[in-house]
């Protein structure tokens, strides 16, 4: 029987609220980290039936079903950009200005540390554990692993109280660093394939690709995003003015796929834009009202249907002895480069300004990765080592939700007092 998309969501809708339900009634963990502990004792029950009565069948039917979503292409191409205007809506425009040089600078030059800090030391950790994997896909590892999640990010900041400054730095720039990690892994994949084909980009060719993506994505954001606000502004009609926004998100991924700039970048500054010029000069109370519950409703379905699909993945991956290892080893690996990344940019800008007490701390175990970093080692052309470079994200990501989202208030207590 074929599966058709109404079959999928339906089925992944039924799951995410009843797990959702199970969840809310029994283990009260935050909604989103307790989607996934429970897929992930469903997948464990599926391995542990498979293991009991292999003649069944039964993980290959689920594994081939999970298989079928098509993950990467559902999220990168249609659920990222609501999910990310979504967040931007939210984030205030005022609060993060006052801090661009902290967010900018982790957002840039920290994902940059990042990347080649855990691309190195999985170089040398993969040899040393006898699965050597090519430089050039440990940087791609280290490109997809090392920008926070904004989704898995914004979910827990609406569960933590943290003050507005560290609040604006954490929402500012995991929506940032995350557009600038996606056009970097771009570059690193690309980098990657000509290495192995014999073709190599040159640096001036890199330079370019990162200006265009970047850049172009955020002019792109800004244009559609100011038509949107004008039209929105000259009208008082609250279902037009939520399928104006509708619109906004839709056509302006898709030209930004067309056009080959950032998509997620235009995504952030058309919902910076609307979130906050628009919410003040052009929408009536009203209006603001629905528009914003239209949203964050969009934003708790399709973030219940990620990271459900994230607690399944499990079932698609291969694991070995080494494997099991370059997991465990790749979140210490991940965590070290993250703390040098928040650190680099904010003791250089500590010399003009004072920062939050316990910055760094929060910052580093705030940083968590999600299904975004999931979808993109997926989206990885295949070559021999893939299997591990899945693991090892699936390992980190599964650690940053479970481990650092239900630790993270008890961490912001004690630092921040």
């Amino acid at each position: 029987m074929t599966t058709t998309l109404l079959d999928l969501a339906a089925i992944l809708l039924a799951l995410a609220a009843a797990f959702g339900y199970l969840n809310h009634r029994w283990l009260k963990l935050p909604h989103t980290i307790g989607l996934v502990v429970i897929a992930l004792f469903a997948s464990m029950a599926v391995l542990a039936l498979d293991l009991a009565v292999p003649s069944l069948g039964f993980r290959a039917t689920v594994r081939g079903a999970v298989e079928g979503i098509a993950f990467p292409e559902i999220l990168m191409k249609g659920m990222l950009s609501f999910l990310l205007f979504a967040g931007a809506l939210h984030v205030n425009l005022g609060e993060f200005a006052r801090r661009k040089w902290a967010i900018g600078a982790m957002a840039t030059i920290g994902v940059a540390i990042s990347t080649m800090l855990v691309g190195t030391a999985i170089y040398l950790l993969a040899g040393l554990a006898g699965l050597p994997i090519p430089l050039a896909y440990c940087l791609v590892f280290g490109a997809l692993i090392s920008p926070t999640d904004p989704i898995a990010v914004l979910g827990i900041l609406k569960t933590i109280k943290v003050p507005p400054s560290l609040e604006a730095k954490i929402a500012g720039e995991s929506l940032f660093n995350d557009g600038v990690g996606i056009v970097v892994f771009t570059i690193l994949v690309a980098v990657a394939a000509g290495t192995e084909a014999g073709d190599a980009l040159s640096a001036a060719a890199i330079g370019q690709l990162f200006v265009t993506e970047a850049l172009g994505g955020a002019a792109l954001g800004l244009a559609t995003g100011f038509i949107a606000y004008r039209a929105i502004g000259s009208i008082d009609e609250y279902n037009l003015e939520v399928l104006i926004t509708l619109a906004l998100v839709t056509l302006t991924y898709s030209i930004a796929i067309a056009i080959h700039v950032s998509g997620p970048i235009s995504m952030v500054v058309a919902g910076i834009l609307i979130g906050n010029h628009g919410k003040q000069f052009a929408m009536s109370a009203t209006t603001r009202d629905q528009l914003f519950t239209f949203w964050s409703l969009i934003d708790e379905v399709l973030n219940s249907v990620l990271f459900l699909i994230i607690g399944f993945e499990i079932l698609t991956l291969t694991f070995t002895g080494q494997t099991f290892l370059l997991m465990a080893l790749a979140i210490p690996v991940v965590l070290a480069a993250r703390l040098t990344a928040v650190s680099v940019p904010i003791a250089a800008l500590s010399l003009r300004k004072e920062f939050t007490k316990g910055a760094i701390p929060v910052l580093t175990w705030g940083g968590l990765r999600g299904g975004i970093s999931v979808a993109l080692a997926l989206s990885i052309p295949d070559f021999p080592q893939k299997d591990v470079v899945l693991a090892m994200t699936y390992g980190v990501v599964i650690f940053s939700i479970v481990v650092q989202g239900l630790t993270f208030g008890r961490v912001v207590r004690r630092m921040v007092g």
